[in-house]
């Protein structure tokens, strides 16, 4: 297992760095370039896709192992969970922007500093979905924690419907007979590969209506808010021509500035740019993307969200309390899902990250028979996976109009 994952996150770092080098290279000189653009946007939409995929079943399968280990001593904090994922996050997009400016530290400040210090109004425009997107990943740890899987799963795909519905909404997007088509199978063939057995009806009965009540809430939220944040998101993004990694990043100086009104104490901390570095400089402005401003409001509110829910276990046995080897992974997991994520809406869309979720789900409960041994799939399993795979090529499916005959 560990192995495995050593392999993916080797396998992640080599798509973004493939990624970044595209980004470098995207000068149309003619058509024939340009249709090998295309082609290779087209491959890197599909590329991310698998990757969310693989990325989403390996997070599902350890998050759900490590919560139900049994072990001696008080289980980990998911609230810290997510703000060591949102810290990381924040990391990584530093080390990417560092990347982009060719490993020039003078460089990387000077970007830091006119798109972070320069623009705090475009960081709080992140503020909105970072806050959401936090909240959406506690509400997930208290669903999973007063539902059953089944329950959550089938509950949790609203989202991609709410995503559908806030891309028509927001984006003016128009989605043609066969997406509309897609989203109603997708819909019925995960309701069939989630629908509770026999002993997990049982099981269901065990828990109280309170607690049922709280999971339905927390998923029902969860579905809302990941729709309208993924949008927000995506709209922010298709807007401008900010970096996604600098998109995060911005949003840590952001909240420093207006919260502790230290803009003067932040600059200092920039070293400038000298004349002769301006051209590469600018060049990476243009070219850099915009995944990172996340990071650091979803670190901040994260904090909060630990001191309000957990403070007293937080006081009694410390902020790393129940880690250990698989909790690190999953926190990784969590952090390389944001930027896999970010590289989805840039090639693809939001509803195609949600077909890619699904999937991941039927790829985890395979695994779970296969490897774990506690699931027993039925004729039903298999008949909505068929449902879903099938909607998954129908969402994609771009009928062209038949050609004019040709005349003698």
């Amino acid at each position: 297992m560990v192995l495995l994952l050593e392999k993916f996150l080797f396998f992640f770092f080599f798509f973004f760095k493939f990624m970044i080098t595209d980004q470098e290279n995207t000068i149309v000189q003619d058509d024939d370039v340009e249709e090998s653009n295309k082609e290779m946007s087209t491959n890197l939409k599909y590329l991310s896709l698998g990757i969310l995929v693989f990325q989403t079943t390996s997070l599902v399968l350890t998050m759900r192992y490590s919560r139900t280990l049994k072990e001696e001593g008080p289980r980990y904090l998911s609230s810290t969970a997510v703000v060591l994922a949102e810290l990381l996050k924040i990391l990584s997009c530093v080390l990417l922007v560092y990347k982009d400016s060719k490993c020039n530290l003078r460089t990387l400040n000077r970007v830091l500093h006119d798109e972070i210090l320069n623009k705090p109004m475009e960081t709080l425009k992140l503020a909105i979905p970072s806050g959401i997107y936090t909240l959406q990943n506690n509400l997930l740890y208290v669903a999973l924690s007063n539902l059953d899987a089944a329950t959550y799963q089938v509950t949790y795909q609203l989202k991609i419907l709410t995503t559908a519905l806030f891309s028509v909404s927001m984006l003016s997007k128009k989605l043609g007979i066969y997406q509309w088509l897609s989203l109603v199978i997708l819909m019925t063939g995960v309701a069939f590969v989630q629908w509770p057995s026999d002993s997990q009806a049982t099981a269901a009965k065990e828990h109280s209506a309170g607690s049922q009540f709280v999971g339905l809430m927390a998923v029902l939220i969860a579905c809302f808010s990941s729709g309208f944040a993924g949008v927000y998101f995506e709209k922010i993004l298709k807007e401008t021509k900010q970096s996604v990694w600098i998109r995060n990043i911005q949003l840590v100086a952001s909240f420093d500035i207006v919260s502790a009104g230290k803009l003067s104490e932040l600059k200092n901390l920039f070293i400038p740019v000298e004349s002769n570095e301006r051209y590469a400089y600018e060049r990476l402005l243009v070219k850099t993307d915009k995944t990172s401003d996340k990071g650091f409001f979803g670190s901040i509110f994260g904090l909060m969200g630990v001191y309000i829910y957990d403070g007293e276990q937080l006081s009694k046995n410390g902020f790393f309390q129940g880690y250990n080897k698989l909790t690190w992974i999953v926190v990784v997991l969590q952090a390389l899902g944001g930027l896999v994520i970010a590289a989805v809406i840039k090639y693809a869309d939001n509803i195609l990250k949600g077909f890619a979720t699904s999937l991941s789900i039927i790829l985890s409960t395979l695994i779970s028979y296969f490897w774990l041994q506690d699931f027993v799939p039925t004729s039903v399993f298999f008949f909505g996976a068929i449902l879903v795979i099938a909607a998954t090529f129908l969402y994609g499916y771009d009928p062209k109009p038949a050609g004019n005959p040709i005349k003698a």
